[in-house]
């Protein structure tokens, strides 16, 4: 039945993390009438549970390792930890205490005009939320971002479980915690509490830790977290929780393993049904949205972020909500390009990747040849010495003498990933990497280790 209330705009864009938020204002700047829809926080999951709060956890944390490290190097140090100056941190400077004004603000200074709730496309050219309804004569951008996926683990439903959200908004560290799920979010925040004292235990169903990026990497993290005292089980799946007495106790099939606090750290989904794209023509029981290389979903419709399923960053979702303005626009310039993307776990050591792993790689055909160097026997690692655990990895397409990917793991791992992806994207040949002049003494100058490897 037509809806006889609705209000034309030019666009809507529904959820407003990053990248929607980006566009929006942009495509308000440029004199559209911009209605952007956002149900919990203006900014998204980056800002208040995510990249920059569990940024401020890992430098408070890396601070009291680097203090741990004094001895041997520069004479002696006692270091004695406090979350409680992390907490205050991430809650006055990072999150507003989890108030979104400033960036709600920040949308509608540019000319937008926000609308509280949750959007869901009812026809073609048309999203509701709540009793509003709103149709755009220029498109409709898809911005739904991400939620923890809680796994149907027997008696976890119920207990105060921590997902990212909780565990930033931590006021003390735990005496102990369980870790269910070895990726980068469940790695990071295991390693951060770990170093202020509380006894962490990893559990993660794969046979490595960030199973996703290279073996080596996997097995140079498993080693670090576990001469820092972290347990970790590898191959293991919880098969049930209870919480009794202030602690949970996680059954992994013939093993338990307890902590006052469960971090659960197991994967993130959009719910597509709830979002309504069955109604142009999409699947709503898949995982993602596909596009074409203009972000475009549908007919007048655009999708950008973790829902594209090309990576649940917020550098990504940038990026692609560029395109989607200048396409909007008519602006032009270049269609997504994802040969080069760039990832980076904050552990110490830092675990940047870009373009290919090697397995990845071989999967594709491509005629594969590596080249490997190790961080501690470099000179500045050699320089550094605690605390330099790490690996260059490059990934060469053999016969057209280009690097298809590469990992940078080590002291600023994700620093030095900026030169290979600079080299991945480009396409630089390998002939000409090698021959260039790499800064000395710098971690940086391993690639230059890395790519005479290469020719063995």
């Amino acid at each position: 039945m037509a809806v006889h209330n609705a209000e034309e705009v030019d666009v809507v864009v529904i959820g407003m993390g990053p990248g929607g938020e980006d566009a929006a204002g942009r495509l308000a700047e440029a004199g559209l009438s911009v209605v952007g829809v956002e149900a919990r926080l203006v900014g998204g999951e980056c800002p208040y549970y995510g990249c920059v709060p569990t940024k401020m956890m890992i430098r408070g944390a890396n601070l009291l390792a680097e203090g741990r490290r004094i001895p041997g190097l520069a004479g002696d140090a006692t270091v004695t930890a406090d979350w409680t100056q992390v907490a205050k941190r991430i809650r006055e400077e990072a999150t507003d205490s989890w108030d979104d004004r400033v960036a709600a603000e920040r949308f509608t200074g540019r000319g937008g005009r926000l609308v509280r709730g949750y959007g869901r496309i009812t026809a073609p050219g048309e999203v509701t939320v709540g009793d509003q309804v709103f149709r755009p004569r220029r498109g409709i951008v898809l911005n739904p971002g991400t939620e923890p996926v809680v796994p149907p683990i027997d008696g976890l439903a119920g207990t105060p479980f921590w997902t990212n959200r909780e565990a930033v908004r931590a006021e003390a560290a735990p005496g102990s915690l369980v870790v269910l799920g070895g990726g980068a979010i469940g790695t990071e925040m295991a390693q951060a509490f770990s170093r202020f004292g509380t006894r962490v235990t990893v559990v993660e169903s794969r046979d490595r830790l960030l199973a996703v990026e290279e073996p080596e990497a996997c097995d140079l993290l498993r080693e670090v977290f576990e001469r820092e005292g972290i347990t970790v089980r590898t191959g293991a799946r919880a098969t049930a929780v209870r919480h009794a007495d202030g602690a949970f106790t996680v059954d992994l099939g013939g093993e338990t393993v307890r902590g006052e606090a469960l971090l659960v750290s197991t994967g993130r989904r959009t719910r597509l049904r709830e979002l309504g794209v069955g109604a142009i023509g999409l699947d709503a029981d898949a995982r993602t949205i596909e596009t074409d290389e203009w972000m475009r979903a549908a007919e007048g419709v655009w999708a950008i972020g973790d829902v594209t399923g090309k990576g649940a960053f917020t550098h990504m979702s940038m990026y692609q909500a560029d395109i989607v303005v200048r396409d909007i626009l008519g602006q032009g310039g270049p269609p997504a390009d994802y040969r080069a993307v760039p990832r980076v776990t904050f552990t110490d050591p830092e675990v940047g990747a870009v373009g290919l792993t090697e397995a990845q790689a071989r999967e594709r055909g491509i005629n594969v040849r590596t080249g490997l160097t190790r961080i501690p026997e470099s000179s500045r690692g050699w320089i550094h010495k605690a605390g330099n655990d790490g690996f260059i990895k490059l990934v060469q397409d053999a016969d057209r003498g280009v690097l298809v990917g590469a990992t940078s793991a080590g002291p600023a791992g994700g620093e030095v990933l900026s030169a290979l992806a600079v080299a991945v994207h480009g396409e630089v040949p390998v002939e000409r990497l090698r021959h260039m002049i790499y800064a000395y003494p710098t971690f940086h100058r391993a690639i230059e280790t890395a790519v005479k490897d290469l020719e063995v």
